[in-house]
């Protein structure tokens, strides 16, 4: 039994993805590395089928013309045979002790690999993960010590409340593979930020949730091409904003809220935060074209569900970003500087 399917979608990664592939190499056989080289310049390729020929029973490789991160996690999810599927990105790592905590935790949930076990196994585990400046010696821990109950199964109807800073991101979860199928989540192409949807569309499938306190994902912050550098984002604005109008329309948060009125009230707080990135981040650019974008933005949303937009405009962190006047706008960006040193997201 493969118990976890990684996928790591690779592209020109060769300075770097060695680091990642050898922190996931330790799952031995229990799990299967997918290695998906998405039409890469660089030795990426030839580095993934090094590690295929190294370990044959563990690595399995993908070639591709370049379909963009999106691409390659839908290509892993198509072809994954383990029990749970998990992203992680090139230049990522785990971290080894929580790594094999979890792995245990599994196999024990699992019976020992018996082929007979029928055990309640959670549809999603959550770990910590780490902002992590490595060039710089400055890490800074994500967890959920207030949301989930350590290491005990819970539903949405016993979380507790998400901090503002908190939000359930794809370093952070591991479904069950059968979830995602159900779910039909698909990532679009050629498009940056998909993962916000990763983490969205899937979660009313999920029935349990099983946290353990442990900082696993180690998310690497520092290169100047990083899609989460700010002066990337503002240059790819347009793909954050299809990003954003995906996720809202993906989920009837209606239905959801009638089965899981916790879940509803997350998810509506998770497009009020990608709401107000993009907000932000057009304030950043500073021209008309920007500030034509962020109205047609909110009007798009309120064209798909005008409660939603109400919601979202008066009574939450987006509203906020949406303040009127250039005094307004000094206030949002300011407040979004502030939270950004704090907690060392870029």
């Amino acid at each position: 039994m493969k118990y976890i399917t990684f996928t790591v979608p690779c592209y020109n990664s060769e300075s770097y993805m060695r680091r990642c592939v050898d922190s996931l190499l330790p799952g031995g056989r229990d799990v299967e590395i997918i290695l998906v080289d998405d039409g890469s310049t660089d030795r990426t390729a030839e580095i993934a089928d090094e590690y295929q020929l190294r370990y044959p029973d563990i690595v399995r490789v993908v070639h591709k013309k370049n379909g963009g991160h999106g691409s390659g996690v839908n290509k892993g999810l198509e072809l994954a045979r383990g029990l749970y599927y998990k992203v992680v990105d090139s230049d990522d790592w785990l971290d080894l002790h929580s790594y094999w905590r979890l792995l245990e935790k599994i196999r024990e949930m699992c019976g020992g690999g018996r082929a007979d076990f029928e055990g309640n196994i959670p549809d999603l585990f959550v770990c910590n993960y780490v902002y992590d400046h490595l060039d710089q010696g400055v890490r800074k821990s994500m967890g959920y010590r207030n949301v989930f109950p350590n290491e005990e199964l819970c539903t949405w109807e016993t979380i507790g409340r998400f901090h503002p800073s908190q939000y359930l991101i794809m370093h952070a979860l591991m479904f069950r593979t059968e979830v995602l199928r159900k779910s039909g989540v698909k990532l679009p192409e050629h498009t940056f930020y998909v993962d916000n949807l990763f983490s969205y569309q899937p979660l009313p499938y999920v029935e349990s949730i099983y946290y353990m306190d442990m900082d696993l994902y180690h998310y690497y912050l520092g290169r100047d091409d990083q899609s989460v550098n700010e002066k990337v984002m503002m240059k790819r604005i347009d793909q954050q904003i299809r990003v954003t109008e995906l996720v809202a329309k993906s989920v009837d948060l209606d239905e959801v809220k009638k089965q899981y009125p916790k879940l509803a009230a997350y998810m509506t707080r998770n497009i009020s935060i990608m709401l107000s990135i993009s907000s932000i981040h057009l304030l950043l650019i500073e021209n008309a074209e920007a500030m034509e974008k962020r109205r047609n933005m909110w009007d798009k949303i309120r064209e798909y569900n005008a409660a939603l937009y109400y919601r979202l405009r008066y009574s939450t962190l987006s509203g906020l970003t949406y303040l009127p006047g250039k005094l307004g706008g000094k206030l949002t960006v300011g407040g979004y500087r502030f939270a950004r040193k704090i907690y060392q997201f870029q």
